[in-house]
């Protein structure tokens, strides 16, 4: 089985952070907007609309707050395709987001590390753009 884990410090209190994290209804407008087109929840599931169609349906393993770690399992749609796929996001004391993924088969490993990556680099993107915006005092 591979492992993937990313990850990168974030330039936001990491109560904001995982308050992001931890809304996972909320991915298509506060953690990956434009990446991801729309967000539900039925039955302890997650599905990721994508703009161009594909769902990913993912099986809501754990939300931890006392932790900050939020796990899950893709069950249907990942791409590359993927036999078994668990994964989670911890948001560390120091603010640092950390997205660990094990996988098979092994020969995903480059591609879906790739894609964390760029993943991990959106979503801190998202993140910290809001907690700038949190942050203005209102007119």
């Amino acid at each position: 089985m591979a492992s993937v884990r990313v990850e990168l410090p974030i330039s936001a209190s990491p109560d904001h952070t995982w308050n992001v994290i931890r809304d996972v209804g909320a991915v298509h407008e506060r953690l990956l907007p434009g990446r991801v087109a729309g967000t539900s929840i039925e039955n302890g599931r997650r599905f990721l609309t994508f703009p161009d169609g594909n769902v990913v349906e993912e099986l809501i393993v754990a939300l931890d707050d006392q932790t900050r770690r939020f796990a899950y399992a893709v069950v249907a749609g990942a791409r590359p395709p993927l036999e078994h796929h668990h994964a989670s996001f911890e948001v560390t004391p120091d603010g640092t987001l950390v997205w660990t993924a094990d996988f098979l088969p092994d020969t995903a490993a480059g591609e879906v590390r790739i894609r964390m990556e760029r993943g991990l680099a959106e979503m801190a993107a998202a993140i910290e753009k809001a907690a700038i915006e949190s942050s203005k005092p209102t007119p």
